[in-house]
């Protein structure tokens, strides 16, 4: 059993930055890659970044790249997401997750059913 709990959520304001942080609090996932997901209300959770369980492949989505950096401490058994030039469409639930398997097709860290365990999120939110 895995346990994945996410910190560092928070109220922001636009162009402002933000790390949040998810931890094996019980279990490990230092050699699984790891992917973080969002939703906003009313919306379907959405892909936003991936790292392989090295930390030598990364993977973001459109709407991130160059804004946003992930990177894991396996020591620490924590992987990160920080967050800048934030935006109010940023707002949202983060969420991450410990994927089944690898690939170096960056399409497959997009499909949430190749994720086992999640962590229950922690809230962004990107004021105007």
């Amino acid at each position: 059993q895995v346990q994945l709990v996410e910190s560092g959520g928070g109220l922001v304001q636009a162009g402002g930055s933000l790390r949040v942080s998810c931890k094996a609090s019980v279990g490990t996932f230092s050699t699984y890659d790891v992917g973080w997901f969002r939703q906003a209300p009313g919306k379907e959770r959405e892909f936003v970044a991936a790292i392989s369980w090295r930390g030598g492949r990364t993977y973001y989505a459109d709407s991130v790249k160059g804004r946003f950096y992930i990177s894991r401490d396996n020591a620490k058994n924590t992987v990160y997401l920080q967050m800048s030039s934030l935006k109010p469409e940023d707002t949202a639930v983060y969420s991450c997750a410990r994927a089944r398997g690898t690939a170096y097709s960056g399409s497959y860290y997009y499909q949430e059913d190749e994720y086992d365990y999640w962590g229950q999120g922690t809230q962004v939110t990107v004021s105007s």
